[in-house]
C-alpha cells in the first residue's frame, strides 16, 4: 500500500520555482496561484532566501512547490491509498484527496501564515530539532523551563522544540552536551505551541465559512495520529495542530498498521525521507519515482 507524504515548513529553498517549472502543468498551477495571491510566488520561490523563509511566503511557496508534484506523480499513474502531511503540509494532504479544491487549500495557507506571522513579533521565538535523545529524556531536561514546549515528534529519537528564543538557547545550551545533535531550523516562529493560539482563533473563523468534503483517502491526523475520513474531525485537527505538537512518528506507526509499506514524500528537499528512513521504512522522494519512469 502507497502512502503519500507531504513536507511542512522547512523545506523551502530558493530556486524552488525553477526547479519545479520542468513539470508538465507547472506554468498552469504558477499561473493559478499568481491568481489566486494576487502576486507573483515564482519571483519570491526563486529570490532571496530570507524573504522565502517568512512564514506567509514559505508556507503557500511549499504548498505550490508540493501540490505540482502530486499532480505529476497522478499523471504518471502513481496513486495513494492513504495520505498524510507533516504540519503545513496537511494542508497539501487535504487537496491533494480532494477535500477542498489547489485554489482553497492555497488561499488558507497563506491565511495560515499570516496569522502565525502576526502572532508573535519575529525573532522572539525559535524551534531547534534535538537528535540523539527520546523524548523522555528530553522532557527531563527542560521540566523546569518556562515558555518552551515539545512541538514535533518527529522520531523517537528526534524531538523538535519551540518557544520563546531565550527559552530555547537555554534548552539548546543544555540539550548539546548530551544530544547527539541540537539543530535550530529555518523558521519564523514558534510554531505548535500555544504563542500561537491567537492565530488558531483567526484561522477557526476563517474555516467557518469552507466546505470540507470526505478525503478521496484516508488522512493521518498530526494532532492524534490516527486516521480519519470524516470533514469535521479534519477541520477541528488541522486546528488543533497549529498551537499543538504534531505527532509525526505515530503517524506514520499508524500508516503502517494500517498496511502502508512505500512512502513517497511529495514536495521540495528531502526532509521527510530523511525522517523515514531513520524509522526504518521504505521511502522514497517523488523526484526519484519520476526519474523510474523517464
Amino acid at each position: 500500500m502507497r502512502a503519500f507524504v507531504f513536507p511542512g515548513q522547512g523545506s523551502q529553498y530558493s530556486g524552488m520555482a525553477e526547479n519545479f517549472s520542468e513539470f508538465s502543468r507547472a506554468r498552469y498551477f504558477f499561473d493559478l496561484a499568481e491568481d489566486v495571491l494576487g502576486f507573483n510566488l515564482c519571483d519570491i520561490m526563486n529570490g532571496d532566501e530570507e524573504k522565502l523563509k517568512l512564514t506567509e511566503n514559505a508556507q503557500p511557496a511549499i504548498y505550490l512547490a508540493s501540490y505540482i508534484a502530486y499532480d505529476e506523480l497522478i499523471r504518471e499513474g502513481y496513486v495513494p491509498a492513504i495520505v498524510a502531511g507533516h504540519s503545513l503540509g496537511e494542508y497539501t494532504a487535504l487537496a491533494a484527496a480532494d477535500v477542498y479544491d489547489f485554489e482553497t487549500g492555497l488561499y488558507l495557507v497563506r491565511k495560515r501564515g499570516e496569522f502565525i506571522s502576526s502572532a508573535l513579533k519575529p525573532g522572539l521565538g525559535s524551534m531547534i530539532a534535538v537528535v540523539g535523545l527520546d523524548v523522555e529524556r528530553v522532557s527531563s531536561v527542560i521540566a523546569d523551563l518556562q515558555n518552551v514546549w515539545l512541538a514535533n515528534y518527529n522520531t523517537r529519537n528526534q524531538i523538535v522544540l519551540s518557544g520563546l528564543k531565550e527559552s530555547v538557547d537555554e534548552a539548546k545550551r543544555r540539550l548539546k552536551t548530551i544530544a547527539r545533535k541540537v539543530v535550530e531550523l529555518r523558521v519564523s516562529g514558534p510554531f505548535h505551541t500555544p504563542l500561537v493560539d491567537e492565530a488558531r482563533l483567526r484561522m477557526e473563523k476563517e474555516l467557518q465559512g469552507v466546505k470540507f468534503r470526505k478525503p478521496r483517502w484516508p488522512i493521518v491526523m498530526n494532532s492524534t495520529g490516527k486516521e480519519t475520513s470524516d470533514p469535521f474531525e479534519i477541520k477541528e485537527n488541522i486546528l488543533n495542530q497549529i498551537s499543538g505538537p504534531v505527532l509525526w512518528y505515530q503517524s506514520v506507526e499508524r500508516m503502517i498498521a494500517m498496511g502502508a509499506d512505500e512512502f513517497v514524500e511529495v514536495g521540495p528537499s528531502r526532509v521527510l525521507t530523511g525522517l523515514l528512513r531513520r524509522l526504518r521504512v521504505n521511502s522514497v522522494h517523488f523526484s526519484d519515482m519520476l526519474t523510474r519512469v523517464a
